[in-house]
């Protein structure tokens, strides 16, 4: 069977899982009242542990969403999906053996803390107390080191797994391509980049928030200025600037 076959099916079944989740669309309109959005809330945070089949689905929601970009602007990735799949993915897997992997810098030190901190976000959207911890407390640690753990399995995969860089378009087959740029960046970055997310969602924004009722400065900051968490939204079938509990209509109070 071919790569390119494979790859398509693979995406498909990777589809088919997402559809079949029980996902949330939320556009940031306002909620019917005050206290549905109050029992949802009560809902969501009586979970004694963190709902890792939905972080896993949303996960892959996400990793379907990357490949399918990968597949649509970079040729020299359409350019591999022909031939064997296995041995070709076989071939594709090595230990790096120097730091640099051929990608600029923007890709290594911007786009990759970016897609880390949207799987650490998926993980954090399903943990019971992820959004409730104090931002800088001891708790709030915990949780996004959980998050940065999750986002470094999440790059593991997105690295060398199945559904991968080098199953689909075999990076890594090129000696060149080997680097340990990601698999340290990635989660190191993703981590920064939340904790960075979260001071500037619940400061800035907020008091933005408190200061203009237009919908359009509201939508535009938070997507702008929160480039992880709109990445992970999206990939949750919800608006870039969703936030749960404050639509784009929120009071401020």
């Amino acid at each position: 069977m071919t790569r390119t076959a494979l790859t398509a099916a693979a995406l498909l079944v990777t589809l088919c899982i997402g559809v079949a989740a029980e996902t949330s669309v939320d556009t940031g309109t306002p909620p019917a009242s005050e206290s549905q959005d109050s029992t949802s809330r009560q809902a969501t945070t009586s979970r004694a542990h963190t709902d890792v089949k939905g972080a896993i689905e949303g996960s892959l929601r996400l990793l379907m969403l990357e490949h399918l970009g990968r597949i649509a602007f970079q040729e020299k990735t359409r350019r591999e999906l022909s031939g064997p799949f296995f041995s070709d993915y076989a071939r594709s897997v090595h230990m790096p053996d120097h730091w640099a992997d051929g990608d600029g810098w923007f890709v290594n030190y911007v786009g990759h803390p970016i897609h880390g901190a949207a799987a650490g976000y998926m993980w954090i959207d399903h943990d019971p107390h992820g959004w409730d911890e104090k931002l800088f407390s001891g708790g709030y640690w915990a949780s996004r080191g959980r998050a940065a753990a999750w986002s470094a399995a999440f790059s593991l995969q997105f690295e060398f797994g199945p559904l991968s860089e080098a199953s689909i378009g075999n990076v890594g087959l090129n000696p060149v391509s080997r680097g340990w740029v990601d698999h340290v960046i990635t989660p190191v970055g993703a981590f920064a980049l939340m904790v960075g997310e979260d001071a500037i969602d619940r400061s800035f924004l907020k008091w933005v928030e408190r200061r203009t009722t237009n919908k359009f400065v509201r939508g535009g900051l938070r997507t702008a200025d929160t480039p992880g968490r709109m990445l992970s939204n999206i990939a949750n079938g919800r608006a870039p600037w969703f936030r749960d509990g404050r639509p784009l209509s929120w009071d401020g109070k």
